[in-house]
């Protein structure tokens, strides 16, 4: 059984990061669209990550947590927090990194593995067979 567990565990990350990679290119995209068009970091990052969160519910629910129950309102709770820890993450990172591209990318990396974590063991609870 730990051999299951492992490799289910195994299947579930590789799935979560090949979706992250999609979302991380999708929000990505649209803060380096949004400052590169002139809009300030931090309203790029806000509008971006709500635009985001609609696609990620997409990725994550069907392709990474398929057999997980609907969660769309802790999804969105989740998000909030997230954001925040995005903003946080940004700030400080921005005081480092002068480039706004590599700053936010930094900020990314960050969010993304508390948000696995939260997404994991917050939103998509597993349902029980029964």
């Amino acid at each position: 059984m730990a051999r299951s567990f492992s490799f289910d565990r195994l299947l579930e990350l590789t799935r979560f990061y090949q979706a992250a990679a999609v979302n991380a290119l999708f929000g990505f995209g649209m803060y380096a669209a949004f400052v590169a068009l002139g809009v300030n970091i931090y309203v790029a990052q806000i509008i971006s990550h709500c635009l985001g969160v609609a696609f990620n519910y997409f990725t994550y629910s069907r392709h990474v947590f398929r057999d997980a129950g609907p969660a769309k309102l802790r999804f969105a709770l989740i998000y909030v927090v997230n954001y925040f820890i995005g903003l946080a993450s940004l700030f400080m990172v921005a005081q480092f990194i002068p480039s706004p591209y590599l700053a936010g990318l930094a900020a990314l990396v960050l969010a993304s593995i508390i948000n696995y974590f939260a997404l994991k063991h917050i939103v998509f609870i597993k349902r029980i067979a029964g």
